[in-house]
């Protein structure tokens, strides 16, 4: 026995009443519990088919389909992270190379020239590229909802990808240096050093992450999900 589309219907709507919000997710699950409902039809024709699913469901134990979303969760963000590491090493081959030790350059001489205004300088740049990343992820991130909203399918990897990952995390590590920052310290050749490498840095992921990946976003989501052109 196959199942008729109602009841694949109807196993979508089963992984959606139990959290799983994004189609790639539901879509997987759904593959797996016909798969196993067919089953057990094989040997057992006259199961009822909501019996069948909640015998497949009771396999995933105490925690459903958890375990499941965690698991591929874990999976893609490691691709998107490996995705932002190649755009960023892009920025160290010649010319980008350049650009980017010469702008380290500027600000390690900026710091060193102007003694203790560097430490306010500092303070200034850093603040202000934290708001710049908060603003415009909440301006990007307004908008990926509502396109999700109209198109009425949200894909994980694209979740991750216009959430940007881990890395609207690491935007509180800044924000630790900026409140145990010490306005009124000399600025020394380290400390200039560290702090330009720093800002160059957290200006390249910005950029990686808010620009460069969303640009290529459907390309990336093609080749994770080979039906992503057909739904």
């Amino acid at each position: 026995m196959k199942l008729t589309t109602a009841q694949i219907d109807r196993l979508y709507e089963f992984t959606r009443q139990h959290y799983v919000e994004w189609y790639d997710l539901q879509t997987e699950l759904v593959d797996h519990l016909a798969n196993a409902i067919e089953a057990q039809w094989q040997e057992n024709p006259k199961l009822d088919f909501e019996a069948a699913l909640n015998n497949e469901f009771k396999k995933f134990g105490v925690f459903g389909f958890m375990d499941v979303v965690e698991k591929r969760q874990v999976a893609l963000n490691k691709r998107y992270n490996k995705i932002v590491w190649k755009h960023f090493k892009a920025f160290f081959t010649i010319p980008k190379v350049v650009a980017t030790v010469s702008t380290i350059g500027v600000l390690f001489v900026t710091f060193r020239n102007l003694g203790k205004g560097a430490n306010l300088l500092v303070y200034i740049l850093l603040l202000a590229a934290i708001l710049l990343f908060w603003i415009l992820i909440t301006f990007k991130r307004v908008r990926y909802n509502k396109a999700a909203k109209t198109s009425g399918k949200k894909w994980l990897f694209k979740e991750i990808i216009f959430g940007y990952g881990n890395f609207a995390g690491l935007s509180y590590l800044p924000i630790q240096l900026i409140v145990h920052f010490d306005i009124k310290s000399e600025m020394g050749i380290f400390k200039a050093l560290f702090f330009s490498i720093l800002i160059v840095s957290m200006c390249l992921l910005d950029y990686i992450v808010l620009y460069e990946i969303p640009k290529k976003a459907e390309e990336y989501l093609k080749e994770t999900y080979p039906e992503y052109d057909y739904v």
